[in-house]
């Protein structure tokens, strides 16, 4: 009996341990557990990230433009921020990039600060990692200290983490191919915040072109899906944050409106007020966690919200609690777990994704227009709607089967993968046209993709 009890209670031990200590000592194995049998079909993903920098824009590792955002960045405010996202949905895991000056300020509040977000790690299973050169990388810096950047901003996070952490992304804002195919290649990272779609004249960069949801990118250009092993980057290239389809389709600040709105707080809750930004928000994450879900088998939505921010956190709470109470079914994983979810599942750019918005009414979203986007390995395709007249137009036709080629890092700030029509209308040949107004040979490649617009 005794012999019997002593096996029951080791056994009893076993089970406690294996569901709450990991090999690193940490409390979420459970949760990972848990996740191991995620897949990506059938499920809507939430992800998050925030970035910790000393100043705004860190152009070198010793040179920075913008403001100086240490009295921003305190313990205190670390601590505030990440109860709130937890708050408003426990059990939440999220991605903290750090910048290379915060990587290695010696101050006091700096080092609290990465003491505590490792204890988050630790807690919560959040992801730490490095964001190179706070968004613009490539517009500052050549191709070769972007990678040295990567390489020794990697090594000290591992450093400040311990126990051989690796983070399983980076955050980058925009992000060369030649940057994630080192990456790739020579840091086995193989997941990167790399495009933030549609940005044009505004910041630092400009970056559209690319498709919105997770693809790997072409050797030649970090917004082209690559169309084959020759070119092919295995490195997956996810959106920074979640935006409203008909807000984004305008040139930076065209006609009074903010590009960028959408989940983001600064276009939503600070340009909008508290009940507005919020109704913004849930709008933008409806758009995918309802029809886009249907649509696509599939849906993610993804966020962005700097620490130096002066934003109230109890809209980023709400956020959280109305989307765990209208899809309480939501994973809300790291951007590297998230990513590497889309990698088990697509080998290659085989994806067919599709979105349909009515605007919101809110700031560029306008009321009386619908929207589709097609995007797939060849092309991403838009037709706005209006809904008075029901006059549909081609907004948007960027085709992928056709060579491509960045800028030399360093030497613009335009990084923009420009189609045969492009929805900022930046140039004479970016004005909207009909269906039938486009050739044979387009025609062709719509409809070899399965799309049939009734030419």
């Amino acid at each position: 009996m005794k012999n019997i009890k002593t096996i029951l209670f080791c056994c009893l031990f076993a089970s406690f341990v294996s569901n709450n200590i990991c090999a690193e000592g940490t409390s979420y194995s459970s949760v990972d557990a848990d996740q191991s049998k995620l897949t990506l079909k059938e499920n809507r993903f939430l992800t998050f990230n925030t970035i910790i920098r000393v100043n705004q824009i860190e152009v070198t590792r010793d040179k920075s433009v913008g403001e100086d955002e240490r009295a921003w960045h305190t313990p205190e405010r670390v601590i505030q921020f990440r109860d709130a996202i937890e708050k408003g949905f426990p059990g939440s895991k999220i991605t903290w990039a750090f910048s290379w000056l915060a990587l290695h300020d010696t101050t006091a509040n700096y080092q609290k600060i990465r003491q505590l977000v490792v204890d988050y790690h630790h807690k919560y299973g959040d992801e730490i990692t490095f964001i190179p050169g706070a968004y613009f990388a490539n517009a500052y810096n050549s191709t070769e200290q972007v990678n040295m950047d990567l390489h020794e901003g990697l090594q000290r996070v591992s450093e400040i983490v311990g126990d051989s952490y690796r983070p399983n992304s980076i955050v980058a804002g925009f992000l060369s191919a030649k940057n994630q195919q080192y990456l790739a290649e020579k840091e086995g990272v193989h997941v990167c915040q790399g495009n933030i779609w549609s940005q044009y004249a505004i910041d630092n960069q400009d970056g559209d072109g690319a498709v919105s949801y997770p693809f790997y990118p072409s050797i030649e250009h970090f917004c082209k899906p690559a169309q084959g092993k020759e070119d092919f980057v295995d490195c997956v290239n996810l959106d920074g944050w979640t935006m409203d389809f008909l807000a984004a389709r305008r040139e930076g600040f065209a006609e009074g409106f903010n590009s960028r709105m959408g989940v983001g707080p600064i276009e939503t809750l600070r340009a909008h007020g508290y009940d507005k930004g919020l109704q913004e928000m849930m709008h933008s994450t409806a758009i995918h966690f309802d029809d886009g879900f249907k649509r696509n088998g599939f849906a993610w939505v993804t966020n962005c919200w700097e620490l130096s921010l002066d934003i109230d956190t109890k809209g980023l709470t709400k956020w959280l609690q109305e989307i765990r109470n209208r899809w309480p079914e939501v994973k809300f994983i790291t951007q590297g777990e998230f990513g590497l979810l889309w990698r088990s599942e697509y080998k290659e750019n085989n994806f067919d994704y599709r979105f349909y918005e009515k605007g919101s009414g809110i700031g560029g979203s306008d009321a009386d227009k619908e929207i589709y986007w097609y995007m797939n390995k060849s092309f991403r395709l838009a037709i706005l709607k209006d809904l008075n007249t029901q006059k549909e137009q081609i907004i948007d036709f960027t085709r992928y089967d056709v060579k491509a080629q960045e800028p030399k890092s360093g030497s613009t700030r335009n990084w923009t993968l420009f189609g045969d029509i492009n929805q900022k209308q930046t140039r004479k040949q970016d004005a909207p046209i009909s269906k039938n107004q486009l050739s044979e040979e387009q025609k062709a490649l719509i409809l070899k993709e399965g799309i049939n617009l009734g030419f």
